[in-house]
């Protein structure tokens, strides 16, 4: 794939140049010239070392391990390239951290991503590319248009590579039951959903109860991010005293922490996937992490963007890509709520009073 370097320029902010590597070799261009200094009281400071004027810019930066500094050099880059006069400013921020905080869920807090998008859009930003979103309605919070991508199809890809018998997909809880429908449909395999509770107001959940027949399954745990890992091995926990054989899990966001990190070797996860969202140096060396790119997913994107082309379609090729060929099928779901088009079958109530139906989906 081939874009023309004379219109389109693709920078890296910090810890994105591995990243924007991969993403400049897919569309066989150059990267911009620039760079962010942290100065020793704390300031940051970024730089455009090439002219730029009238050229359409995306910048790579996530918002991840260090997200106050990474979200500020965010701005001032954006900021920079306005003052430089380029024709527009797309942020590709590959992991978006403060979309956890999408909501008002108890007294006297801010919602966070709310005030990322206002800073964002009064800064000057065109346009936004992202993917998993932890909570994707915070598109609703942009007036600028929001490109959402999604690592399933390229995780399933994977898992698929791995050629495992009798598996399964399992979702920690039904927030992620439309993602993990997709896993399955992807991979042609059943599915289980769990029901988790978080006690605290931290990054500490516990899965209560399952869903589904796990005994005798190989089972991947999938989900959008991990930072102790305590969902991950809670729900493996859970899995093993419910009779599964083998238990792996994927995640888009490797935001791990130390203390996470040594949990996972410790536990009855055998291999946990991750993608490249998130510059983490932590994960080097872990025995049980295999990272897994998604830059030519964002290479594609740009390519897409700068030819006006659909960026449905795109998503639509990466499905088809690693779906099962063949005739429609019948898959069993658990999903919370309900569905007209669906057959609903007898609902059941788990401990905490959520609804869910068991229901007939066709893919």
């Amino acid at each position: 794939m081939t874009l023309d370097n004379s219109s389109i320029k693709l920078f890296a902010g910090t810890d994105s140049d591995a990243f924007v590597d991969k993403m400049c070799a897919h569309l066989n261009i150059k990267k911009g010239l620039g760079y962010a200094r942290k100065y020793p009281e704390g300031n940051t400071f970024v730089k455009i070392e090439e002219k730029v004027r009238g050229k359409n810019v995306y910048l790579v930066k996530s918002i991840a391990v260090s997200p106050n500094d990474d979200f500020m050099e965010l701005l001032f880059w954006i900021d920079a390239f306005k003052r430089a006069s380029v024709k527009s400013v797309t942020a590709i921020i590959p992991y978006f951290s403060y979309a956890k905080g999408d909501k008002k869920d108890e007294p006297r807090v801010s919602i966070r991503a709310r005030v990322c998008a206002d800073c964002l859009e009064e800064i000057g930003v065109d346009r936004i590319l992202t993917m998993d979103l932890h909570s994707p309605q915070i598109q609703g919070f942009f007036k600028k248009p929001v490109d959402h991508l999604s690592a399933i199809p390229v995780l399933a890809a994977h898992i698929k590579s791995m050629q495992l018998d009798n598996m399964m997909v399992f979702s920690p809880d039904a927030g992620f039951a439309k993602n993990v429908r997709l896993y399955a449909g992807i991979l042609n395999t059943p599915l289980a959903i769990g029901d988790k509770v978080h006690r605290f107001n931290d990054e500490n959940a516990e899965v209560l109860e399952i869903f589904g027949d796990v005994k005798d399954k190989n089972v991947f745990i999938v989900d959008d991010f991990s930072i102790t890992c305590n969902t991950l091995i809670s729900a493996a926990e859970k899995l093993k005293d419910q009779g599964a054989k083998r238990i792996y899990a994927c995640i888009t966001h490797a935001m791990m922490s130390e203390k996470g990190l040594a949990a996972l070797e410790k536990s009855a996860i055998e291999k946990l996937l991750v993608t490249d969202t998130v510059k983490n140096d932590r994960l080097l060396g872990h025995p049980k992490i295999e990272v897994v790119s998604v830059a030519n997913i964002f290479a594609d994107a740009v390519s897409t963007i700068e030819n006006e082309e659909s960026l449905g379609a795109l998503l639509d090729k990466y499905r088809t890509a690693t779906w099962p060929s063949g005739k429609a099928r019948v898959c069993k779901t658990l999903i919370m709520g309900s569905n007209p088009i669906v057959a609903s079958r007898k609902p059941i109530f788990n401990k905490v009073g959520f609804l869910f139906h068991w229901q007939i989906t066709f893919y």
